[in-house]
């Protein structure tokens, strides 16, 4: 991944409870681990010799939304447009669920439509990122 041509950004409903924001944030990091192993780099040790595990090479700016514009850029995203993008969402569904055999029954059931979505995350070419995101302020 070229860092200087990439970003990565989490937008995430700032009318969320504290809680919900960090575990909306969360579980994103986690997929996003998942989805692009290359970008977290290798475990470092301190001064003392004690290892730390690697992170995220880049920084991931969390940016505020709300449900309105989290949905509109969701669905901007499964444009052809945007197809490059890796991306990762979050939605009420998923935070209800207590088991991932739970999140699965559901999730066929349930129209793309009736989401609600806390937050979504977005990796990829930075002039496409910034297109989504690029006016959006930090959440503080």
């Amino acid at each position: 991944m070229n860092f200087e041509n990439e970003k990565c950004v989490m937008v995430i409903d700032e009318d969320l409870p504290t809680g919900m924001i960090a575990n909306t944030a969360a579980i994103m990091g986690i997929t996003l681990g998942k989805r692009m192993p290359e970008v977290v780099g290798r475990d470092v040790c301190d001064k003392d010799g004690n290892e730390h595990s690697g992170i995220i090479e880049f920084p991931v700016p969390v940016l505020k939304g709300n449900a309105e514009l989290i949905r509109s850029i969701r669905e901007r995203l499964y444009e052809p447009e945007f197809s490059e993008l890796t991306v990762v969402d979050f939605s009420d569904l998923a935070q209800g669920c207590k088991t991932y055999d739970e999140f699965i029954d559901k999730m066929k059931d349930v129209q793309e439509t009736d989401l609600a979505y806390f937050g979504v995350a977005i990796c990829g070419a930075k002039k496409k990122v910034n297109k989504l995101t690029g006016s959006m302020a930090l959440l503080r």
